[in-house]
C-alpha cells in the first residue's frame, strides 16, 4: 500500500489556535503554518505538540468542509540512532487489512470467497455495532472481523509514572511491547475505550451463540516491537480479551513496516502475544 505526496511537518499546537477542535492542529511545513486534520488525537505524543509527522494533502472537498489542508498519517520518532515510522491515522489500519485480504496475506483467512466493509449487526439486547469486515471464508463459514489500530509501544507496558523511574539504555530499540488500548480517561477505573470493550464483548457473544468465525485484528504499524498484549492499564479490557479467546475468538497481530515514501509492507500476522 502507498500514501502519495507525503510531506513532513511539525505539530505546533493541538487543538489549533484557529479551530478549537482536538481533531485539528497547527502544523509547520517548511516554515509555513497549515491546518491539519489529526484523527488520532494526540496519540500519546505521536501526533501532539513537537511531534514530527508525515501528512497527506486533502482533496478540495475536505478543505472546504473543515479548512484543513493536510491529514496526519505517519509519525517519525528517533531512538537509539534508529528512525521509526509509525502509522497513526486509524483508517490506515482498516485499509491495510483490506489489502491483506485481497492479497491473501492473512494466514488464518486465506482465499475468503467474499467480504464487505462496515457491516451493522443488530440483535436485540445482545449486539448493536458496526464491524469493520464481514464475509464468507473458503469453507463457506461466515466471519466477522474487527480491526484496531495499535500505534503505541514501549519497553514495558506500565503507567507513565512508573516508566519514568526505569532505565532502558541496555535494551535493543526493537524489543518493545505493543499494547492496546491506551489514552485519556477521567478515572483510572474507567475503560480506556468503551467502544473497543463493547466490540470484543459482542464478538465473544456472537461466537458463543453461532458458528460464525469472530476475529479481532490488531494492526501494529511499527517494527520496533517483539510482542503484543492488551494493556495492563485497562484490566477490564484485558479480562474481556481473555474471555474472548477462551470462547474461540481468533486473534491476529499484524505488523506493518512504513517507509518515509509512504509505502507499507507486510511483516507478519502472528506477532507473539504475551500469555495472560
Amino acid at each position: 500500500m502507498k500514501i502519495d505526496d507525503l510531506v513532513q511537518g511539525t505539530v505546533i499546537k493541538r487543538p489549533s489556535k484557529i479551530i478549537k477542535s482536538p481533531y485539528v492542529a497547527d502544523i509547520n511545513i517548511n516554515n509555513t503554518e497549515f491546518l491539519a486534520h489529526t484523527a488520532a488525537l494526540g496519540c500519546c505524543g505521536l501526533c501532539d505538540v513537537g511531534a514530527t509527522i508525515l501528512l497527506a494533502p486533502l482533496n478540495s472537498k475536505s478543505k472546504k468542509t473543515n479548512k484543513c489542508v493536510y491529514s496526519a498519517q505517519l509519525s517519525i520518532i528517533n531512538e537509539k540512532n534508529n528512525e521509526i515510522i509509525i502509522g497513526i491515522h486509524p483508517k490506515l489500519a482498516e485499509q491495510l487489512v483490506e489489502k491483506c485480504l485481497v492479497k491473501n496475506y492473512l494466514s488464518i483467512l486465506q482465499d475468503c470467497k467474499k467480504y464487505r466493509k462496515e457491516t451493522v449487526i443488530f440483535v436485540k439486547n445482545k449486539v448493536d455495532s458496526r464491524f469493520d469486515f464481514t464475509g464468507i471464508d473458503k469453507n463457506n463459514i461466515p466471519f466477522i472481523m474487527e480491526v484496531k489500530n495499535v500505534p503505541l509501544a514501549d519497553y514495558d507496558d506500565i503507567c507513565a509514572k512508573d516508566r519514568k523511574k526505569m532505565s532502558y539504555d541496555d535494551r535493543p530499540y526493537n524489543s518493545k511491547i505493543a499494547y492496546f488500548p491506551d489514552g485519556y480517561r477521567k478515572k483510572s477505573s474507567d475503560p480506556v475505550s468503551p467502544r473497543a470493550l463493547k466490540h470484543i464483548r459482542e464478538l465473544t457473544l456472537i461466537k458463543k451463540e453461532s458458528i460464525t468465525r469472530c476475529i479481532m485484528c490488531y494492526v501494529i504499524q511499527r517494527t520496533d516491537v517483539d510482542r503484543f498484549q492488551p494493556s495492563i492499564i485497562d484490566p477490564e479490557y484485558r479480562q474481556a480479551v481473555k474471555e474472548a479467546i477462551e470462547a474461540g475468538v481468533e486473534i491476529i497481530t499484524l505488523v506493518v513496516n512504513w517507509t518515509r515514501d509512504g509505502e507499507a509492507y507486510f511483516v507478519k500476522d502472528n506477532l507473539f502475544m504475551v500469555p495472560f
